[in-house]
């Protein structure tokens, strides 16, 4: 693993948070998507190397959607850059950590995503992230 690349926070709602998240971090929100498959809205801010991610639930049944319900707002997942995601896959995979999905998946901000199931990293869900090559 390269770096944390992201710490991703799910929020109620991005009307709200961004701003609070720009006075918080004295940086403007420089980039908001959405990624269907996931049932989501992201905006991102960048602190030195790292960025935050704010997630928004577009779904009642999407995986934000149900962590709001179950713990409310707050830290969802951390995020690691990777060189070869495939790789760190299969390595993770080998030392006993479970994968939510065997395929790497679409993700925001131009990434292929995978994520290990929390169950397997004490109670943390991790995020590995590459990004997708043209």
């Amino acid at each position: 693993m390269l770096k944390v690349e992201h710490i991703g926070i799910a929020v109620k709602s991005l009307a709200v948070s961004v701003p609070l998240f720009e006075k918080l971090l004295n940086t403007p929100c420089y980039k908001t998507e959405e990624v269907a498959t996931e049932g989501v809205a992201t905006a991102f801010f960048r602190q030195g190397e790292t960025k935050i991610e704010l997630l928004q639930a577009l779904e009642a049944g999407s995986t934000i959607a149900k962590f709001l319900d179950r713990k409310g707002e707050g830290v969802h997942h951390i995020a690691f850059e990777v060189d070869d995601i495939y790789a760190e896959m299969r390595r993770l995979e080998a030392e006993g950590f479970t994968l939510v999905h065997p395929e790497p998946r679409p993700g925001a901000d131009n990434k292929q995503v995978c994520f290990l199931h929390p169950k397997s990293t004490n109670g943390i869900l991790i995020e590995l992230t590459q990004e997708r090559k043209a």
